[in-house]
């Protein structure tokens, strides 16, 4: 009994020093307006990711985070198989559980999850998600900006300013 109570009493400990170091970088305190995205997730974030000008696209994320899908393809048939998981394993798993915790309270990635998963399994509507949420993260810490509701899935309607990849 004494043992557990000393894990949960480390554990908050540790939480506690995460929530103060993610409070010292206005780029994770960014990141951290998105829903289902606490300091833990942000912060290992913009650890993992570096500087967002390494990557020119949004999905350069996904590739870098190892959420796409592999390919085998032969004779004109392309074959879409499990993902890559070519990168960090912490952030693919920390970025999954985001996009849980954001489907959980939020309409707009409820309904979004919801569809894919009807079309698809639901681990694999889960990893899109995450992906998404990586990709999400990726442009509002890029362009500066905290999590706007109405720029929700791809709702571009009244923005003026040039946006990335546009001709």
């Amino acid at each position: 009994m004494r043992v557990g109570m000393e894990a949960t009493g480390y554990s908050r400990w540790f939480e506690r020093l995460l929530a103060e170091e993610a409070n010292k970088r206005p780029e994770a305190l960014r990141l951290m307006t998105h829903p289902g995205v606490g300091p833990i997730t942000a912060l290992a974030y913009v650890l993992i990711i570096g500087t967002p000008e390494r990557f020119h696209r949004g999905k350069q994320i996904g590739t870098y985070v190892g959420m796409i899908p592999t390919e085998d393809s032969s004779a004109g048939k392309q074959r879409l198989g499990h993902i890559s998981k070519q990168g960090n394993s912490l952030l693919r798993y920390l970025l999954v559980e985001a996009a849980q915790a954001a489907t959980r309270f939020n309409p707009h990635w409820r309904r979004r999850y919801l569809h894919l998963a009807m079309r698809r399994h639901r681990s694999i509507a889960k990893v899109a998600m995450g992906r998404r949420m990586a990709i999400r993260l990726y442009w509002t810490w890029r362009n500066g900006c905290e999590y706007l509701p109405s720029l929700e899935f791809g709702s571009y309607a009244g923005q003026l300013e040039k946006r990335q990849g546009g001709k």
